[in-house]
């Protein structure tokens, strides 16, 4: 009987010890944002380095330092200093990065592809410059083994089903040099889909446009849905064996610029097991923004119509505007409404991070660069988000669904080639 009354007695005094103790004092939001970016590095899914390389440099990099890029503004060519590089991607926590190899789709298709060859070769060349700091990734694989190194995993995306030309083989070669997803559409419709910011003409995907989907996923590519339409958007997930991505774009329900996902995308998203990967432009983030752009349209086009045959007079007309009408830029609590609401709508596994960095001329005040996204994280631990769901964010989500892509592909392997006949 003693030592049921010892073991009583002992328990009560470390009780009582327990409670005389000072609690443990709780994290502070920027402890949890800090603890979940250490344990799960930034994986952003679209940055336009590369079109700016094209457009500053026309691809030759030369004395390019893309360690230090804060000095790369160009009154003169009206280029601003550029948005990322090695030492804010390091203050940013970004472990992964995937390199958009953007084209204008202005070009002719047979244009696009050399073009879009032109800008896997400069990301490549770009990435093997810094081996110290940057490491070419073509799988989920290489990723956790550059996250476990320390180094930047570097990706590449297509932004445009017109990099492809209409080929299935292309897209395949495509795929061989590294190119790790494709967006169906940029600002106008293909031959096969249609595009958010583009007159319908397909009614989503045609038939050709749903064997793209098809053959993007035998490949183990991922299918990304930013700019295409919403039936697009529908479209391809009806046919989609693996889940799906958003590049970067942010929920329509908040901003109602085509370019976002509407409620009904988001829960088919959820369905597919896909992410949505909210960017930081002000115009997709703020519907204010969104309006004046509208505003400035209609005021573009009423100074040209007052300066007919005087170009340079409508050109200074729509400045004086600008000076005296400058765009809402929000803050980074906008950015964290579009998160959060998407994470609450369709789930904290659903939502990741695509900033569209360098590929926008001005950014939502507070994430002008690679180097914001700690303070972003603050702000959702802030609004309670845990340690756990910030990691999801971070990186997590989208290793997820890079490795469902993989497994399918796996899985199809011996499936053959879809094929289409060549036209010229």
């Amino acid at each position: 009987m003693r030592r049921p009354l010892f073991v009583t007695a002992t328990l009560a005094s470390l009780l009582a010890l327990s409670a005389s103790l000072p609690a443990k004092p709780a994290q502070t939001p920027e402890q949890v944002a800090a603890a979940a970016l250490a344990a799960a590095p930034v994986w952003d899914g679209h940055n336009d380095v590369p079109e700016q390389l094209r457009d500053r440099r026309q691809d030759v990099l030369g004395n390019f330092d893309f360690r230090d890029t804060t000095g790369t503004a160009d009154p003169d060519k009206n280029f601003g200093a550029m948005q990322t590089d090695i030492t804010r991607l390091r203050a940013g926590h970004v472990g992964a990065q995937i390199w958009s190899v953007y084209v204008s789709a202005n070009l002719t298709d047979q244009q696009a592809v050399q073009a879009t060859l032109e800008q896997i070769d400069v990301t490549k060349r770009l990435v093997a410059r810094y081996p110290a700091d940057l490491q070419l990734c073509f799988d989920a694989a290489c990723v956790e083994g550059s996250f476990k190194s320390g180094k930047i995993a570097s990706l590449m995306g297509m932004e445009g089903g017109h990099s492809i030309g209409g080929s299935l083989a292309v897209l395949r070669q495509m795929y061989a040099l590294g190119a790790r997803y494709m967006t169906l559409t940029h600002f106008k419709n293909t031959a096969w889909a249609d595009s958010a910011t583009d007159a319908p003409v397909h009614g989503g995907l045609t038939p050709f446009g749903k064997d793209v989907v098809r053959e993007m996923q035998r490949l183990g590519m991922l299918v990304d849905l930013a700019h295409v339409s919403e039936k697009t958007m529908l479209d391809a997930m009806s046919v989609a064996g693996a889940p799906v991505i958003v590049s970067h774009s942010n929920a329509f329900a908040l901003n109602h610029h085509p370019r976002n996902v509407p409620d009904a995308a988001l829960d088919a998203i959820r369905a597919n097991g896909g992410i949505v990967m909210v960017n930081f432009y002000p115009p997709y983030v703020l519907e204010a923004a969104r309006l004046w752009g509208a505003e400035r349209d209609a005021a573009d086009a009423r100074f040209k119509a007052l300066d007919r045959g005087n170009p340079a007079a409508a050109k200074a007309a729509l400045a004086d505007w600008d000076r005296a009408h400058p765009m809402p830029r929000g803050s980074i609590k906008d950015v964290a409404d579009h998160i959060d609401y998407i994470a609450k709508r369709i789930g904290a596994d659903h939502v990741g991070l695509g900033g569209d960095l360098d590929g926008v001329e001005v950014t939502i005040e507070g994430m002008e660069d690679v180097a914001s996204y700690p303070a972003l994280f603050t702000e959702l631990a802030r609004r309670g988000w845990s340690q756990s769901d910030l990691e999801k964010l971070a990186s997590r989500n989208l290793m997820r669904v890079l490795k469902a892509a993989e497994a399918y592909a796996r899985a199809h392997r011996s499936d053959p080639a879809i094929e289409n006949p060549t036209t010229f």
